[in-house]
């Protein structure tokens, strides 16, 4: 009987693994141990760095919100509040956008939620 190996299994493998590892730094791109961990390492990271990168773009857009909000004399809850009453759809991500890069729109937006917090 001929004796079978892994050969090409346990090759194309290894060679997976070096491929995921390229471009890192010292021995952790061409030792398999090495280069085993660090990958695994940044599989796991840039996992849980996706879900954490949700979250900190909210917390962008609530402060570029709060900041747009106070200049208009008014805090970012209640402006919130009163768009909520005003049945304002436009999320968190569209209104720092357009407190960004449309000023006028966003007084716009603004009037409208203290018009809605004073009725």
């Amino acid at each position: 009987m001929v004796r079978a190996t892994s050969a090409v299994a346990s090759r194309r493998s290894r060679k997976r693994m070096l491929r995921l590892a390229k471009g890192y730094w010292g021995d952790r791109k061409n030792h398999l141990r090495l280069s085993g961990d660090a990958v695994m390492q940044a599989m796991a990271n840039s996992y849980r760095h996706r879900k954490m990168k949700k979250r900190e773009f909210r917390a962008l857009w609530i402060t570029r919100l709060s900041a747009a909000a106070k200049m208009h004399g008014i805090s970012y809850s209640k402006f919130i509040n009163g768009l909520k009453r005003a049945q304002c759809l436009l999320n968190r991500k569209v209104l720092a956008d357009m407190a960004l890069r449309d000023p006028k729109g966003f007084a716009t937006v603004v009037d409208e939620a203290k018009r809605a917090l004073a009725s």
